[in-house]
């Protein structure tokens, strides 16, 4: 029995992953709510033969019903990236409806595993951190930044320019945050190993951290990546729900290093430093973060890599924090 809330759900990333985590067997409830037009998303995918329950809800005044008994809130409310537009640029829009979706869950389902998919995420999690905070509900273990999609295109950029690999089974372990340069592929850290060049590892590094500004100007102001964004969604909620039954499932995470303080050591020795957040491989567990598993071994290109992105993501985090404070 396990219950899924999408908030946000008739929008761009919110539709596909309704369709998703439809076809998902192990949901038996899906809770769907936006502000409009999710009554008819929900008459969609509730027409789809397996035995969830579909319930909708529609503008705030039902987003507390929406949440109760939730096992899983997913969050891909908000508005999305458009050509010329940075992640920061969403923040002053995004960061108000992060606040108030999580502080509603706060009230509702304060135990849930919370996804924050809501861009830009190096700053919308320790807004939701910093409102659980304030809500005295706060548990490091069940916050998540949504990163999945960064090791998805790790895989299958990598295959475009190494056609022999299976992108289904290559693992490239995927640390920092969520936006440009705070993205760090770990490639020499793969699984398979595989054996790239100087230029080529940069190439694709680069590739990785903007691959989000390809979809943005091939959609010529229609809309960011939201397909792409609802298969990783969907991906890292199916992990949730597996490790709820016991299973030994890692997904990678922006995640409070609090959450494993004895698994950070080592991240924090990569690069971390004293951030409050950073993206790793986490082992999941029935209460959320169940580890945070150690890195090491970096090549001198990731190791500058990772310092860049940490001084980035200070400035990100930092922004999100003092928005929660004072607003």
């Amino acid at each position: 029995m396990v219950s899924v809330a999408i908030l946000g759900a008739a929008g761009g990333i919110g539709q596909p992953l309704s369709l998703l985590l439809k076809l998902n067997t192990a949901v038996t409830r899906l809770s769907l709510y936006d502000l409009i037009n999710v009554p008819g998303v929900a008459a969609d995918v509730s027409h789809i033969n397996t035995d969830s329950a579909v319930e909708y809800y529609i503008g705030q005044d039902q987003l507390n019903a929406a949440l109760e008994g939730i096992d899983i809130v997913i969050i891909p409310a908000g508005v999305p990236r458009r050509p010329g537009m940075t992640r920061d640029d969403l923040f002053n829009i995004n960061a108000s409806i992060v606040r108030g979706l999580v502080e509603a869950i706060a009230e509702s389902c304060p135990h849930a595993i919370i996804g924050v998919i809501s861009n830009p995420v190096n700053s919308t999690v320790p807004i939701a951190a910093e409102v659980l905070k304030e809500k005295g509900v706060y548990d490091p273990k069940r916050l998540f930044g949504i990163t999945t999609l960064d090791v998805v295109r790790a895989s299958r950029f990598i295959r475009d320019i190494r056609p022999e690999i299976d992108t289904t089974t290559l693992r490239v372990p995927v640390v920092g945050g969520h936006s440009g340069n705070t993205i760090v592929p770990l490639i020499s850290l793969a699984e398979p190993k595989i054996e790239l060049s100087q230029k080529e590892t940069e190439d694709v590094t680069h590739r990785i951290q903007f691959g989000g500004d390809e979809v943005v100007k091939a959609k010529d102001g229609a809309g960011s990546a939201t397909l792409s964004m609802a298969c990783a969604a969907a991906r890292f909620a199916d992990s949730v729900i597996r490790s709820f039954g016991g299973a030994a499932v890692i997904e990678p995470a922006f995640v409070p290093l609090a959450a494993d303080s004895s698994g950070a050591e080592s991240i924090r020795k990569l690069g971390a430093g004293d951030l409050e957040f950073f993206a790793v491989p986490v082992l999941l567990g029935k209460e959320g973060t169940s580890k945070i598993l150690p890195i090491a071994g970096v090549s001198a290109y990731e190791a500058g890599a990772i310092k860049t992105a940490a001084a980035e993501l200070k400035k990100n985090i930092d922004k999100g924090v003092h928005y929660t404070k004072n607003s």
